[in-house]
């Protein structure tokens, strides 16, 4: 299941360090984080899954809820290859999931 389904809460912090309390089998409560350097890249002007420190060529880096559902989808302005700026999103709900509590990237 996506993280955000069960989560009473998520923000980012310092623009890459996914925060949020989410619920564990028992139904408690439990903070957990998620260091998106470690997990997203920047290709080209894209978000890469699997990539690393897509903050280092990035700006206004934003977290969006959208719909009703309230998807977490990450913005930001990243360089392409050109040193070019291009807006950029990535969906943090196909690849980050509540394990027990814990943010875990899949």
């Amino acid at each position: 299941m996506s993280f955000h389904q069960s989560a009473v809460s998520f923000e980012l912090d310092d623009d890459h360090i996914l925060k949020a309390v989410l619920r564990n089998e028992d139904g408690d409560e439990q903070e957990s984080e998620l260091d998106l350097n470690n997990i997203i890249g920047n290709n080209d002007g894209s978000f890469e899954w699997g990539g690393e420190n897509f903050k280092d060529s990035a700006g206004d880096i934003e977290l969006h809820r959208e719909g009703d559902e309230e998807v977490p989808i990450l913005r930001a302005k990243l360089n392409n290859l050109d040193g070019d700026e291009v807006d950029a999103d990535i969906n943090l709900a196909e690849r980050i999931t509540n394990e027990n509590g814990n943010l875990v990237f899949i």
